[in-house]
């Protein structure tokens, strides 16, 4: 039976600390993904984009958490549970969720939406833990909460809109990292989060690395998140993202690593971010992202 890819874009930037990532969708989609899906042997369906008000429409100090800061926090809301709707309906309609982001923020919904009726993992490929909540981040910025927000941790425990209730901490995996702040890396000390950075993946190989994660993501799970952050590749491979740190894994890495969770058949929603038109190449990093988002959902070369 031949699947097929509900394609929703959030072009949010309300999360990220430079402009131009809502322009991600976009910039996504005019770099071929329909073509490269379809040659993964998907059909692709094009559900467009969620309505987002324009950042500067908006006053990001309003709605304040309690304690701590977050940016934009009213808007971030607003966007993740209209997601949240779109993605558990894409699943309700047998159809797989690919969400385009914007920035990760967008992953908030993701989460919340796949993990609405069942019990999922989530696996992160990412340069940064994402693990941040108001009262630790560094920058109020929002796109470095959204796991932290769907596992409920410190400051989001009991935010219904930000928390994944089918999404445990012992059936997470962190791929690729080699950024994180102090309060990040001992949270992973102190919870059953499993983490990979890249000096495991340099020991080990990407393979056994995303072999390892999956056994970890889907125990017991009815199926498995795949967060991809272009950010996560080497910034020579992937120029146009809003944070970029050197050392991140290559374009074979990459697509190694995607084709093995489709080897898998596990994933149950995708969502791609990050991409950043205004700082990319030539719509180099938005042609890697089709390319990546084809290879977790089939591609192979023979």
């Amino acid at each position: 039976m031949t699947r097929t890819v509900r394609i929703i874009g959030a072009p949010t930037d309300y999360g990220a600390n430079r402009r131009g990532v809502d322009m991600g969708p976009s910039a996504i989609r005019y770099a071929g993904l329909a073509e490269q899906l379809e040659n993964a042997g998907v059909v692709p369906e094009d559900a467009g984009d969620l309505p987002v008000p324009r950042a500067e429409e908006r006053d990001p100090e309003v709605d304040q958490p309690s304690q701590g800061h977050a940016k934009f926090l009213r808007e971030t809301e607003e966007v993740s549970t209209r997601l949240a709707d779109d993605v558990a309906d894409a699943l309700a309609d047998g159809v797989t969720p690919l969400v385009l982001g914007g920035d990760h923020s967008v992953a908030i919904g993701s989460l919340v939406g796949s993990a609405r009726d069942a019990d999922i993992g989530a696996i992160w490929f990412d340069a940064h833990g994402d693990l941040n909540t108001p009262t630790t981040t560094p920058s109020g910025n929002v796109h470095g909460m959204p796991l932290a927000a769907g596992l409920g941790i410190a400051d989001f425990g009991g935010v219904e809109w930000a928390n994944a209730p089918g999404l445990d901490p012992e059936n997470v995996a962190l791929v690729g990292l080699r950024s994180l702040d102090d309060a990040e890396r001992e949270l992973i000390r102190t919870t059953d989060l499993t983490a990979f950075t890249m000096s495991d993946i340099d020991e080990r190989g990407i393979t056994d690395v995303v072999d390892d994660a999956l056994d970890v993501v889907t125990d017991g799970t009815d199926g498995v998140h795949v967060s991809l952050d272009l950010d996560w590749l080497d910034p020579k491979e992937a120029p146009g993202v809003g944070t970029p740190v050197r050392g991140g894994v290559s374009y074979r890495e990459a697509h190694s690593a995607l084709e093995t969770v489709a080897r898998s058949e596990a994933m149950r929603s995708l969502e791609v971010v990050e991409v950043n038109p205004i700082l990319d190449e030539h719509n180099e990093t938005a042609e890697l992202a089709t390319e990546l988002a084809a290879s977790a959902l089939g591609k192979t070369i023979l």
